[in-house]
């Protein structure tokens, strides 16, 4: 006859169902957001080229050019020029030709380039750490056959970017953790400096966050460049991203976290070890009011390591806060002075908040004697920190958006509402705790002391029940006539029933442990909603860290507008436009009238037809075209015209890449010295 194990208590049950479910969603949750994410968007867009894309120009430039909307980072070979049969006609020295606010960078091109369709590849990186790429073709003379083919796939994008992104959201996860959890031990249960599980939790997420520090880190070379896992061993990539921005920013964050690994060991080594030995209640303060000279002195130097703890954990927590601040969303774009503090203050609340959640989740499943005053010292800090995440984040909204269109009509809107409406049930369910917070004081407190003979006459009394009755059936098994075994006796006999028996007492004492922690209702009703609280806000985290590599609201609509998205308030039809002219001189007068066609941002075929003032066909010497957007300082842009018929010239693939109200300057001369140019501003949406 075989004894098996007693059933576990049903709250355990419940216990070991729920959790491993629980992180199945969460982890499904990351992985939802990490494909919607898709590859990283950045600030800086594509305004304009020379020559401009699907461009025929009548002779070979010397050089190419592109514009973007903000400022970005180029290496040798970011800019391609590939002849048809796809070599490289470009001197691979990059030009920076900026100016002002006008961020242009070109390179030269080989002379006597012969006539054909030449492609521009290029590769960049936002002053926001995002790569963007894109390609475009031009030709000289004339269109031809290419064996180039444009590369479709994204920058960031592939397994490296994957791996990118997921290393980026471990990294925020364990900032939070890290930061939180040292900030509960400090301001709300020092006491847990010593509790086992609490230093498991800290120590976890320094390891995480220096992990995934070194992952991004190692990876950022082919995240930006060829998108190869390969390319991670290629040390000159490495020594080039050092040099950037992003670089010098990890570089710091791990110096930091070295520093840090210091403190993690003074918090967990002197100061766990004075509050381990403090009664609760503050000994030193009650050895200092007897008039007891060492209790003085010690409660002096506790004083002197708090603070000490306090104020490096506090200069660790905001100089890794900044490493994120100054090198992505925040530290380009509108009030960039601003938005990087305010971006330091968003990041400590959050980790305040919700890293502060998770030690008191740990806290109040693994260590029953917890101090109720904790739980409502964490109650009021969450309460601040809740606000400050209120205002840093409207700012950062209005921020990032600029519109009420890009809250609905942007993938950075789109998120922003998920997580605007994810954090009212966050705050709710935290109204819950705080509740059962209060209850907790309204509740009899059960000492641990008292508790422990209880529960130790319970495990005793089992355990002998559970040891006569195994000894019985062993005895009846092997068939051997003997006295039966006195309770907690050893059975040499049979040594599997032996550890059988000694996991029985383990189980029971384990389930005694966990029915004495479960017996405060309010303490029980408290785990449940701390639970789900961090369920949620896990949920926020992620959307979160989505929300940093997406490309923000505001300049999705400018990017929209460039890439030919209709705007609803201009209509989707050719401009047409007539001009009347008179440059002076013999026949000088009569008028140009232009088609643009289909009349938006992108690609557009422009027509100009010139015409006598009878409205006979004039045939010019010569007609020229150029573009200006000066709200965005964009331009002159020319359209390069050809003649198509006696007064009529046309260029395909003229470029406009932004909306907004665009003047067209047209110049017409009608003999060697008459010329003149004439003005119209048109909206193109």
């Amino acid at each position: 006859m075989t004894a098996t194990a007693p059933a576990p208590p049903p709250a355990r049950v419940r216990a070991a169902a729920v959790l491993p479910r629980l992180a199945l969603v969460l982890a499904a949750l990351l992985a939802l957001l990490s494909a919607a994410a898709g590859p990283a968007s950045a600030h800086a867009a594509l305004t304009a080229s020379d020559p401009g894309e699907g461009a025929v120009v009548a002779t070979a430039p010397a050089q190419v050019t592109l514009s973007f909307s903000e400022k970005v980072a180029l290496g040798d070979d970011s800019i391609r020029v590939l002849d048809p049969r796809g070599k490289r006609v470009d001197t691979g020295e990059i030009r920076d030709m900026c100016s002002g606010s006008t961020i242009r960078y070109g390179t030269a091109l080989h002379p006597g380039l012969p006539d054909g369709t030449y492609t521009v590849a290029w590769q960049a990186v936002s002053a926001d750490s995002h790569p963007i790429a894109g390609a475009f073709t031009f030709s000289i003379g004339a269109p031809s056959e290419t064996t180039v083919a444009l590369p479709v796939a994204n920058a960031g994008g592939g397994p490296v970017g994957t791996a990118y992104a997921l290393a980026r959201y471990a990294a925020y996860a364990g900032f939070t953790v890290l930061a939180g959890s040292c900030a509960f031990i400090l301001a709300c249960w020092r006491r847990g400096a010593a509790a086992r599980p609490m230093q498991k939790l800290v120590l976890r997420a320094w390891v995480v966050l220096t992990a995934a520090t070194l992952v991004v880190l190692v990876l950022r070379h082919p995240y930006t460049g060829s998108g190869n896992f390969a390319d991670v061993f290629d040390l000159a990539g490495l020594k080039a991203v050092l040099e950037t921005k992003t670089g010098a920013a990890l570089v710091s964050r791990l110096l930091l976290l070295g520093a840090a690994a210091l403190f993690i060991a003074v918090l967990f080594g002197a100061f766990a070890r004075r509050q381990s030995a403090a009664p609760e209640g503050g000994a030193d303060a009650r050895e200092a009011a007897a008039g007891k000279g060492d209790g003085k002195e010690d409660s002096k130097h506790a004083a002197d390591l708090f603070f000490g703890l306090a104020v490096a954990g506090s200069v660790f927590a905001a100089g890794i806060a900044a490493t994120w601040a100054l090198s992505e969303h925040a530290s380009t774009g509108l009030q960039s002075g601003i938005a990087m503090p305010v971006d330091i203050l968003h990041l400590l609340a959050a980790a305040t908040w919700l890293g502060g959640l998770t030690a008191l989740l740990v806290a109040l499943y693994t260590v029953p004697d917890m101090e109720r005053e904790a739980v409502r010292r964490f109650s009021r800090i969450a309460f601040a920190a809740v606000v400050v995440l209120a205002a840093t984040g409207a700012y950062q909204s209005w921020r990032q958006l600029g519109s009420w269109q890009a809250l609905t009509g942007t993938s950075y809107g789109q998120l922003l509402i998920i997580k605007g409406g994810l954090v009212p049930v966050l705050v709710g369910i935290a109204y819950l705790s705080r509740r059962w917070t209060a209850r907790l004081g309204e509740a009899p407190a059960v000492s641990a002391e008292a508790d422990e003979p209880t529960a130790a006459t319970a495990t005793a009394t089992a355990t002998a029940a559970e040891t006569a009755a195994v000894s019985r059936e062993t005895s009846v098994s092997v068939g051997v006539s003997r006295e039966t075994p006195t309770a907690g006796a050893d059975t040499p006999e049979n040594p599997a029933r032996a550890a059988q028996l000694a996991r029985q007492r383990a189980a029971r004492e384990k389930a005694l442990r966990r029915q004495a922690r479960d017996a405060d209702p309010a303490r029980a009703g408290l785990r449940r909603s701390v639970l789900a609280e961090a369920a949620v806000a896990v949920a926020v985290l992620a959307v979160t860290t989505v929300l940093t590599s997406t490309e923000p609201g505001r300049v999705a609509i400018q990017d929209a507008g460039r890439n030919g998205a209709s705007s609803p308030a201009v209509p989707n039809r050719a401009v047409k436009v007539t001009l009347p002219f008179d440059t002076g001189g013999t026949n000088g007068k009569g008028s140009v009238r232009l088609e643009l066609d289909p009349g938006r941002t992108g690609s557009n075929t422009l027509h100009v037809w010139a015409e006598s003032p009878d409205g006979a066909p004039l045939d010019l010497p010569e007609v020229k075209v150029a573009f200006t957007l000066p709200a965005k300082e964009v331009g002159p842009l020319p359209a390069s015209a050809d003649r198509a018929d006696p007064g009529h010239w046309s260029a395909p693939g003229v470029q406009l890449p932004l909306a907004g109200e665009w003047r067209i300057d047209v110049t017409v001369r009608t003999s060697e010295i008459d010329q003149t140019t004439v003005q119209k501003t048109v909206k193109i949406g």
